[in-house]
């Protein structure tokens, strides 16, 4: 997934806009969007839009962010949106390993209720919204076959840290907030699972959010979330790898396979080790994989 847009989950005409943005991913938000009065509303209407679009031919993918299990409202989140089969659903405020086995038991019990496949219903988790869940962020890997993604916040993690703000005036983050970058690109990397960036808030500062989108692929993510649906061209576009970048990939393959058994080889005058090798399948992985 390069592109996750979120849509509040309470607005039908902006839910149906998102099926021709070209993200990859919708995000139905049944949290910080929609007001505790409109709760009920939003997952009444996430549900009618998942029946309606969850067995379209071509979509996005179609995930859902509950509430946090501080709010008390993650158990009458799932017993609705489950019976829409999303393709996923969004963990905010995730705190290690065993949040993530907890909600894995609670989908299971709704799934066998519903009628669908044990597991079919993925987790994106956010791993940085709170100053605890920064010191578990490597105790993902293992914890649910479910897991799909680890991903980041700032303003959660902002407001908790009691800081005035999260990015200096030209726009950078803040060291405690590109600490929580870190630990979430560690985090996903050792959960095998993808590295996904944080939004950039600046919705019309396209330069700004280009920049921020290239160096988060230079680190190591591969795809980012999106607040508005201009976004979503530029990170296709920069997610996205290009034909030269795959043909070097190939190329990189092809060397080592030429000399099986070789711990090094020879390529455009410069030696090549093993941890290329793995970054090039990696690659490779990525394009042959669906969106």
């Amino acid at each position: 997934m390069r592109s996750l847009l979120f849509i509040p989950g309470d607005s039908p005409k902006k839910l149906d806009k998102g099926m021709d943005s070209g993200a990859d991913a919708l995000i139905l938000d049944l949290e910080d969007s929609i007001s505790a009065e409109n709760k009920d509303i939003a997952r009444k209407t996430a549900l009618e839009f998942l029946k309606a679009n969850r067995g379209a031919a071509k979509r996005p993918r179609l995930l859902v962010r509950i509430n946090g299990f501080e709010t008390g409202f993650t158990d009458a989140d799932l017993d609705v949106i489950v019976q829409g089969a999303p393709d996923a659903v969004m963990f905010p405020k995730a705190e290690g390993g065993a949040a993530v086995v907890h909600l894995d038991a609670k989908l299971t019990a709704r799934e066998a209720m519903h009628g669908l496949k044990e597991g079919s219903i993925g987790i994106v988790a956010i791993a940085t919204e709170t100053a605890k869940a920064l010191f578990l962020a490597g105790t993902y890997a293992g914890a649910s076959k479910r897991l799909q993604g680890l991903t980041w916040g700032a303003e959660d993690l902002s407001a908790e840290l009691g800081a005035d703000a999260n990015r200096d005036t030209q726009g950078n983050f803040l060291d405690p907030y590109r600490l929580a970058r870190c630990l979430c690109l560690a985090g996903a990397s050792a959960a095998q699972v993808q590295p996904i960036d944080t939004v950039y808030v600046d919705f019309r500062n396209n330069a700004g959010l280009r920049r921020e989108c290239e160096e988060a692929r230079r680190d190591g993510f591969t795809g980012k979330m999106a607040i508005h649906p201009a976004q979503v061209a530029i990170m296709n576009e920069v997610f996205t790898p290009s034909a030269e970048a795959i043909a070097r990939a190939k190329a990189i393959v092809a060397a080592f396979a030429a000399q099986p058994g070789a711990g090094v080889v020879g390529f455009e005058g410069r030696m090549l080790d093993r941890p290329h090798l793995a970054k090039a399948k990696q690659l490779l992985a990525r394009i042959a994989a669906p969106r």
